[in-house]
């Protein structure tokens, strides 16, 4: 053994983007990182929650600085690589974290639906891989790509087909790119969280009672072995773990986060 665990988790001079990173499962993720050490990329399409995220996380001495960027625009993914650099000299780590999951049955799926959800949470993931890519390449060293992908890309939840179909596709995706990348020393991997507890989860309950929401909630962890929803710090450390050198023998895989969801 060359390094103490101490070690192989420290990110010190490590920089990293996360994308969607203001809230939920991205800031679970960032303030992991940040506290491992790396200096963090609030990237996100609202500046503002970005902005507060990164203004938490200088309470504790994290550093940090937000960027908006459109997770479905090539041009907001180079330019976010960019302002990394700018803003810290290096880019080490990238996790893809932006997504939305807009439900639609098969009946009601619009073709505007669809193209934003692919565009978001599947486009965007190749092309600000390519970015960081690229800018890793150039500065002559490795890094750490961890896609955000689903338990849905394995099992459908029901009315939400474009983000079950962009899921699976972040599936294969993720390992497409770790065999392209491994010989530029880049390890591309994967998380596939189940239910977490984020506003944004907790949005697609709005317009329920108390009691419908109870019984919805009663319901859903019926099907989860461990008997409880997780948290975005559950997902914050694995994510922290496909960063480290913890992890650097492991590339193209998928580490299901979801208390036992897919196997109950």
């Amino acid at each position: 053994m060359d390094k103490s665990i101490k070690e192989l988790f420290d990110l010190s001079g490590k920089v990293a983007i996360v994308t969607g990173g203001a809230q939920g499962i991205g800031k679970g993720i960032a303030l992991r990182l940040a506290e491992a050490g790396a200096s963090i990329v609030v990237s996100d399409i609202n500046l503002e929650s970005a902005q507060a995220t990164v203004a938490e996380m200088k309470k504790t001495h994290f550093k940090a600085v937000a960027v908006k960027s459109d997770t479905s625009k090539v041009a907001d993914a180079e330019r976010t690589v960019q302002e990394a650099i700018e803003a810290f000299g290096d880019l080490d780590i990238l996790v893809n974290n932006a997504g939305i999951y807009p439900f639609a049955s098969t009946e009601s799926m619009t073709e505007g639906i669809w193209d934003k959800t692919i565009d978001i949470n599947l486009k965007g993931i190749m092309f600000f891989t390519q970015a960081a890519a690229r800018a890793m390449i150039a500065k002559g060293h490795g890094g750490k790509i961890v896609n955000i992908a689903s338990v849905d890309g394995f099992h459908p939840t029901g009315n939400l087909l474009s983000y079950d179909a962009s899921k699976g596709g972040v599936v294969m995706l993720t390992k497409a790119l770790a065999k392209d990348l491994a010989g530029k020393g880049i390890n591309v991997n994967a998380i596939a969280p189940g239910a977490i507890v984020t506003p944004g989860a907790s949005g697609g309950l709005s317009g329920m009672s108390k009691e419908q929401i109870d019984a919805v909630t009663k319901a859903f962890l019926a099907t989860i072995p461990m008997g409880r929803q997780g948290t975005p710090d559950d997902i914050g450390r694995v994510a922290l773990f496909l960063a480290s050198e913890a992890a650097d023998y492991m590339t193209g895989s998928v580490v299901v986060a979801d208390g036992g969801y897919l196997v109950g």
